[in-house]
């Protein structure tokens, strides 16, 4: 289960990206990267960065915490930037939050870090198959944290929740964008990485994931109109994403040889 934190103070803006998030001290006396509904993203990129970060866990890869953050009208009442205060109050419920991982750098391979290459394959496979756009030399999004590294956010991945026209398509993408994966080059085990992660993804696996989400954040769209049918869509979608796990994986091979 997802625990659930009222953030109770607003410490400060990370001023990275749309989706203004921010650092904030919870009611459990934890600190939070927390990602606001009221963003420009919206509440998809909330969906996103749930379904993915459940979908990493059960995986086993290695992402911070992330909790359910509500957010009332006294939060940043004295904020002084205006555009602070009006994303609070657009935020205000049922929110995001990732464990702050106080004294992270980011992963940086021109300053030659380096990281364990089934790792690297198995992160290059789950990229593929959340279609993560944000895991690039420019922009790894991989946090060094005690010489352990954390995936940190997903919320543009599953681009296909904002057009759910063509799903069939979609799903069967080669995702020719994984050239850019920032951990490409330490991915030699591509086929390995597919072997042992594909069968942990079961449907009753990502019916239980798409269960946490809540209905609020699964907007209506076209041919799944109520919370249910979203995440049987989202469920239907994934199935036919993991039948297509060769193409992406022989794309993403592909991609890798020619960086050798």
């Amino acid at each position: 289960m997802i625990r659930a934190i009222s953030a109770t103070r607003y410490v400060t803006p990370l001023r990275e990206g749309g989706s203004m998030p921010a650092i904030v001290e919870a009611d459990d006396f934890g600190l939070y990267v927390l990602k606001f509904r009221g963003a420009g993203q919206g509440v998809l990129a909330l969906a996103a960065e749930l379904i993915c970060a459940g979908i990493a866990r059960v995986l086993e890869l290695p992402v911070p915490e992330v909790v359910f953050a509500s957010v009332d009208t006294e939060l940043g009442r004295n904020e002084g930037d205006p555009e602070i205060r009006e994303l609070l109050q657009a935020s205000v419920g049922n929110n995001l939050a990732m464990d702050y991982l106080p004294g992270s750098a980011m992963f940086d391979p021109a300053a030659r870090d380096r990281v364990d290459p089934v790792l690297a394959a198995r992160t290059v496979w789950f990229d593929a198959f959340i279609t993560n756009v944000d895991r690039t030399a420019r922009n790894p999004n991989l946090l060094c944290w005690h010489r352990s590294l954390y995936l940190i956010d997903h919320g543009a991945a599953l681009y296909f929740h904002h057009d759910w026209n063509d799903l069939e398509t979609r799903a069967r993408s080669r995702f020719p964008l994984i050239r850019d994966h920032v951990l490409l080059p330490w991915a030699a085990g591509l086929e390995d990485a597919d072997v042992w992660l594909r069968p942990r993804l079961t449907q009753s696996v990502l019916e239980e994931i798409l269960r946490q989400v809540p209905d609020e954040w699964l907007l209506p769209a076209h041919g799944a109109e109520t919370p249910e049918a979203k995440r049987a869509g989202y469920v239907e979608y994934f199935l036919t994403r993991l039948e297509a796990a060769p193409l992406f994986v022989e794309e993403g091979q592909h991609a890798r040889a020619r960086l050798v």
